[in-house]
């Protein structure tokens, strides 16, 4: 077997959501990237199927958010609906809040979607090396790289491949996690489940009440494409060796339902609920799934993968471009591993109320009381307003500059967000023109907004990329400076510094800029 060789700056390990887009974003940079995947295509499951406003704000930022609202459902898909059986009426249901209408909190809005018509998409965005049907087979850490040996087995060729950095997002299941003996915590297994893709009329049950995702006491239904197809997901079945799933599903649907379902594809899957007790490793770092796999109850865990590696990929940029040091990229782990757990608790939350609405329901028709149209519902209207977890995190590292600022937490309980310009937060959205937010000011750069864009610019500096853009005065107070104040924003879209006035030395900037990217002042 003839072993070839290969080198890269940075080797993605898996071909989902997390790695396609980690690999759009290093382009920015012109950084050489090899993507490699085991399966020899793109995955043709829908999994995930919520794309959040967080994640179409990165979207928008690649130039990819039209794209992907075109192929998603309309706003009103952002709902989730309980019944007892599909064809039944509603006894519950929520929206999900920056998706099922926009908010003034955010340029965009979040979508359903599917995640086989999200990853072309996201493969289409780079033209960097990908390769299908190759597996990860070893891994040997070097002073200045990482040795990986790859094995295409439908060639019978391994490849040596020298890189900088390796990413590993090769999901929960990661072939790299275990290779570095890297542990996980949290609950672990939560079960076996089953997916099964098919077609079949539900229009007359679902259309004039529509929804992302269905609950019922036998098993979830979701609408799968705008123009059709479904999918159920339940508890795996005992024997699945003979099973048949058309009756499975069928089942599913009730009594009367009458309909009969082409089954077109089948898998199993283990739902994990967990997060890796380190997220770096040397040159390797962890992202995804593989970092930390979330229930899938309120769509968290693909875009919590997104979020990862818009933090991770400016950094190793910065690191393999000269302006910072490695040592910035131990930051990663010290943001997001944080959040990672934060967001563990919620979905873990969202999986517990999913299981106790559908038993307190099950009970109520045990016993008769299912005269009632609804129950009392265990959560407040807010429950699954989401936007204080997926907008309002803080990031507490050596890459944020507090100043006399004490940056606050994750709001209390994950639902209300209130957009502040602290260091550490995301910047908040205000239209700076028509059309234009201020994320959208945001880039493969580091970004000034000020009021006082003149005087600022004379203190920039070409080490680092750098705009200065104008911040309109109206602005100014709501993001806490004065008119010849600034802030400092870094390429994941999150403050770094901020002054509230004109500082006093003319090397404020670049004193902030050299901590930020951990790099020495010159």
């Amino acid at each position: 077997m003839a072993v070839a060789n290969a080198e890269v700056e940075v080797l993605i390990v898996g071909g989902g959501p997390v790695g396609l887009t980690a690999r759009a974003l290093l382009e920015r940079w012109g950084v050489r990237v090899l993507l490699v995947e085991k399966h020899a295509e793109l995955s043709p499951f829908p999994r995930s199927r919520l794309v959040n406003v967080r994640s179409m704000e990165i979207c928008r930022q690649l130039g990819l958010a039209d794209r992907i609202a075109a192929k998603a459902f309309a706003p009103e898909y952002g709902r989730v609906r309980f019944r007892d059986t599909l064809h039944d009426r509603d006894f519950a249901t929520a929206a999900m809040v920056g998706v099922d209408a926009p908010v003034p909190e955010s340029p965009v809005i979040g979508v359903v979607t599917s995640q086989d018509r999200l990853e072309p998409t996201l493969l289409a965005a780079a033209d960097t090396e990908v390769r299908f049907g190759v597996e990860l087979v070893g891994l040997a850490e070097e002073a200045e790289s990482v040795v990986a040996l790859l094995a295409d087995r439908r060639r019978d060729e391994r490849t040596r491949v020298r890189a900088r950095y390796v990413i590993a997002a090769d999901g929960a299941r990661s072939t790299v996690r275990p290779l570095l003996g890297i542990d996980t915590e949290g609950p672990g297994v939560l079960g076996g489940f089953t997916t099964v893709v098919f077609d079949a009329d539900l229009d007359r049950w679902c259309a004039h009440q529509p929804a992302g995702v269905y609950f019922t006491p036998h098993g979830s239904f979701a609408p799968l494409y705008p123009e059709g197809g479904w999918a159920w997901f339940g508890a795996t079945p005992e024997h699945t060796t003979d099973a048949d799933w058309p009756d499975v599903v069928a089942r599913a649907l009730g009594p009367g339902a009458d309909v009969e379902a082409q089954v077109l594809r089948v898998q199993h899957w283990v739902m994990n609920a967990f997060v890796a007790e380190r997220f770096l490793h040397g040159r390797i770092l962890l992202a995804g799934d593989a970092a930390h796999a979330l229930p899938i109850i309120g769509g968290l865990g693909m875009n919590t993968g997104l979020a990862d590696v818009h933090n991770l990929c400016w950094k190793l940029a910065g690191v393999l471009r000269g302006w910072a040091e490695p040592n910035l990229l131990e930051t990663y782990e010290r943001e997001r591993r944080p959040v990672a757990l934060r967001t563990l608790s919620q979905a873990v939350a969202n999986t517990e109320l999913m299981v106790h609405v559908l038993t307190r329901r099950r009970d109520q028709l045990a016993t008769g009381e299912w005269t009632s149209s609804e129950i009392e519902l265990p959560w407040s209207e807010r429950f699954f307003a989401q936007l204080g977890l997926v907008l309002g995190f803080t990031y507490h590292s050596a890459a944020v500059l507090t100043g006399n600022s004490t940056p606050s937490e994750l709001c209390d309980g994950d639902t209300d967000y209130v957009p502040t310009a602290e260091p550490g937060h995301r910047m908040p959205h205000f239209w700076l023109a028509p059309g234009r937010s201020t994320l959208d000011a945001l880039g493969a750069w580091f970004t000034l907004l000020t009021p006082d864009p003149t005087h600022w610019a004379q203190h920039t500096d070409a080490r680092w990329p750098l705009r200065v853009e104008t911040l309109p005065k109206e602005h100014a107070d709501l993001c806490g400076i004065h008119p010849q104040g600034a802030l400092l924003i870094r390429p994941d879209g999150h403050i770094g510094a901020r002054w509230q006035d004109r500082p006093s030395t003319d090397g404020t900037l670049h004193q902030a800029l050299a901590s930020i990217t951990c790099s020495a002042p010159s």
